[in-house]
């Protein structure tokens, strides 16, 4: 496909599921919402959701990785 814009060449990828040809847009199909990336199990660890740490601020959603909030970066303070 070539752009409207630039004139160049657009690579187009096939979804495996409805095996469409489409724009590379996102992680998911636009025509039939297949996963178009392969799944790799090496690629991250499953998050354990009981051992995290919320941000101690009461309005952040962040969450505490080595002392610090990830979103705000304020420094964890334990409740008393």
């Amino acid at each position: 496909m070539i752009c409207e814009k630039c004139a160049s060449e657009i690579e187009m990828i096939t979804c495996k599921r409805c095996n469409k040809d489409l724009l590379p847009l996102g992680d998911y199909c636009y025509f039939c919402g297949g996963y178009l990336k392969e799944k790799n199990d090496e690629e991250e660890e499953p998050v354990d959701l009981s051992t995290r740490i919320l941000c101690s601020d009461g309005t952040c959603i962040g969450v505490v990785e080595n002392g610090v909030c990830k979103l705000c970066g304020k420094p964890y303070v334990p409740e008393e």
